[in-house]
């Protein structure tokens, strides 16, 4: 039997990173696997809380128990909403897995890469926003940055609403 994996999905509760979760729960996790969200909180100043703790290194891997508590997330400067919680509450009872998050500051497209090799990952899924290409080529492409350079396999989930 093989061991466990590490199966990393980038989430910031958009629409398109509840779609891309859904699908790694759906496609990617198996019975065993530790899945891990990876948050990325934008740089800045923090004068109180975990984040001026944990800045450089990004937080520890906090459990599911602890991620579903808003007062334990409030001194991280992060919400989960309800259906992204409702989803990994399910794949964790039905899948037996362990769900876990790791929140980071800075740029997403380094601290995504920068998670793969410090967790280390097996895989990622991250899901596109589907970005025109002007906006694309403005604000560059998170999920392509990730593709490019990230030292594992990466799925990216597209968020299409118009077919």
């Amino acid at each position: 039997m093989a061991a466990e994996r590490r199966v990393g999905v980038a989430v910031d509760f958009s629409a398109c990173s509840k779609k891309a979760l859904s699908w790694a729960v759906d496609n990617v996790v198996r019975k065993g696997d530790h899945l891990i969200l990876i948050t990325i909180r934008p740089e800045g100043y923090y004068e109180e809380g975990e984040m001026q703790l944990w800045e450089a290194t990004g937080s520890p891997l906090i459990p599911l128990v602890e991620f579903s508590d808003s007062h334990v997330m409030k001194k991280y400067g992060v919400t989960p909403d309800a259906e992204t919680l409702d989803i990994v509450s399910t794949a964790a009872r039905q899948k037996e897995i362990e769900v876990l998050m790791k929140i980071f500051w800075g740029d997403a497209r380094e601290k995504l890469c920068e998670a793969v090799d410090k967790i280390p990952l097996d895989c990622i899924v991250i899901g596109n926003r589907g970005l025109g290409k002007i906006k694309r080529a403005i604000m560059g492409s998170v999920s392509n940055y990730v593709v490019n350079n990230a030292s594992c396999p990466v799925t990216v989930v597209k968020n299409v609403e118009h077919e």
